[in-house]
């Protein structure tokens, strides 16, 4: 019986590949992984949409200058996105491209939707247009450049624009946006994001120019030839055509909403201005939720080629393991805020936390059973207060605090509770020595070490989806089921009965979380 029924649907960022992926794009992707592993075991059926936002100006420009089509371009880039994908584990049910046909009629049905409710006219387009961002800004947004460049808020340069365009009657919905996040002050997350939006739609929204005539890399408008849609519109339809709209008989239907569309907070304004005004004309449900996350900086320092400091996330993968990694990004950035990250760093938390305390005490654990009881596992122990508190206290961990603060994409407190549990568990070892019990009370030392199986079973299953891999190696090792690693198998009061009767034995136990070492040239900050 499954803790929830409500079907759930997450979504990253649609990554811009116009270069190959970096690692604020492997942080985003595990987050949301995480998330919708957590709420598969959870018991609800969840959809995990991703993909490549292949059109643009951008794109059309950097295939330009390498002399080749747009397409083979964005061919390339994306197999990049989905390599990374694969290598960090991220379990996405669909992986969506922009240049998709599937996709090239879903925007042209959101299109239509918003064109028949008044919201679409045509007119001539004259502003400030950033390339690098693809988005236009108004003149008060611009800041000073070296001599007569001007320059966006964020810093790219901008260029004067004039061209017959679409526009999108955005002013029209300025109150009814300021209505929904008043109503609904957890549609934009966290809380600094929401007042930065609020803030800009109160200043004021003029209509937006929605398509472009200077090149043709990009959804046709239907019916305006010469024309493709704006980048941002097509990008933005990928969390409905990644489901299948508009047909009705596809996941569209179960599944929008979407419970959380998991951005860089550089890109909130599409998704929390631009996106709920075009599904509101649309006629169709907003999102529950926008969460814009912080930036990962590189020993304090925002990454950038002309520092030399991009890295890689393959190349971390490949150096510390992919669980490390998913390990320490969850576990040592607040989600929601900037965070830094080194390789030190990442040794030093996998090290202590994987390799020290959980894995050592799963690895002593099973060692302990494997040596000094055959391998068998018993449920007719009799269990001390020691051992019912342990155990209690284990179980609170899993089914109380972490998925609290996972349900709130708290991470890194949830996992913070889990290696409290972690600890309190070597505590027990510790003070119950049963290596000691093995000469002076046999029996004791096997309810002790039975209490401990039961709680590395837990400990375990409760942060499967953040190490999904090394999780599974070690249940594995200790004989349970697939079927059986989701939080409702933790409700079992029979699993360990069960798993007595089945004559399951533990082998030699393999170690799941090997010491690291800091590469060479790296060195403590």
């Amino acid at each position: 019986m499954s803790e929830h029924s409500e079907p759930f649907y997450i979504t990253t960022a649609i990554s811009y590949p116009n270069g190959r992926p970096h690692i604020g794009h492997a942080y985003e992707a595990i987050a949301t992984d995480t998330m919708a592993r957590f709420q598969r075991a959870r018991g609800r059926e969840v959809r995990l949409v991703t993909g490549t936002d292949e059109h643009g100006l951008k794109m059309f420009q950097t295939a330009r200058d390498q002399g080749r089509a747009t397409i083979d371009l964005a061919d390339e880039m994306s197999g990049y996105f989905r390599e990374m994908y694969a290598r960090l584990n991220i379990s996405y049910d669909n992986f969506m491209r922009t240049s998709d046909a599937a996709h090239h009629a879903a925007s042209q049905a959101l299109w239509r939707a918003m064109e028949a409710n008044g919201d679409l006219y045509l007119d001539r387009y004259e502003g400030w247009y950033s390339v690098r961002d693809e988005a236009f800004y108004d003149e008060s947004e611009l800041v000073a450049g070296e001599g007569d460049v001007r320059l966006s808020p964020q810093g790219t340069p901008v260029e004067w624009t004039v061209e017959e365009s679409w526009f999108f009657r955005l002013s029209k919905y300025q109150d009814r946006l300021i209505a929904l996040y008043s109503d609904q002050p957890d549609f934009i997350r966290p809380e600094s994001r929401r007042n930065e939006v609020m803030r800009f739609v109160e200043g004021g929204l003029k209509d937006l120019s929605v398509s472009r005539t200077s090149f043709d890399w990009g959804v046709p408008v239907p019916e305006s030839p010469g024309h493709v849609m704006y980048v941002w519109v097509d990008a933005l339809t990928t969390y409905l055509s990644g489901l299948g709209y508009p047909d009705p008989a596809s996941d569209f239907g179960e599944f929008w909403p979407a419970d959380i569309h998991m951005i860089g907070k550089d890109i909130v304004r599409f998704h929390a201005v631009y996106w709920p005004a075009f599904l509101m004309s649309a006629g169709l449900p907003l999102p529950k939720q926008v969460f814009g996350h912080g930036f990962l900086l590189n020993r304090g320092e925002k990454m950038s080629k002309s520092l030399g400091n991009v890295v890689d996330p393959m190349a971390l993968a490949d150096q510390f393991g992919v669980d490390a990694l998913r390990y320490y990004l969850l576990r040592e950035v607040s989600f929601g805020q900037d965070g830094t990250y080194s390789a030190e760093a990442i040794v030093r938390t996998a090290n202590a936390d994987l390799a020290n305390s959980f894995g050592n005490l799963a690895q002593r654990s099973l060692s302990m059973i494997f040596k000094n009881l055959d391998g068998r596992i018993s449920a007719d122990h009799a269990a001390t207060q020691d051992d019912d508190d342990l155990l209690a206290d284990v179980t609170a961990m899993a089914t109380v605090r972490l998925p609290n603060e996972f349900e709130q994409l708290a991470f890194s407190i949830g996992i913070e509770d889990w290696i409290r549990a972690v600890f309190a568990c070597n505590q027990y070892v510790d003070t119950q020595a049963p290596w000691a019990l093995r000469k002076t009370d046999p029996e004791r030392m096997r309810a002790v070490l039975m209490t401990l199986f039961q709680a590395v079973r837990t400990l375990a299953i409760a942060i499967r989806p953040v190490v999904p891999a090394a999780a599974d190696m070690l249940l594995d090792q200790m004989g349970i089921a697939p079927d059986d690693r989701d939080f409702s198998a933790l409700a079992d009061g029979e699993w360990l009965a069960k798993l007595t009767a089945s004559g399951f034995t533990i082998g030699q136990p393999i170690p799941i979380f090997p010491r690291l070492d800091v590469p060479e040239g790296e060195g403590e900050t």
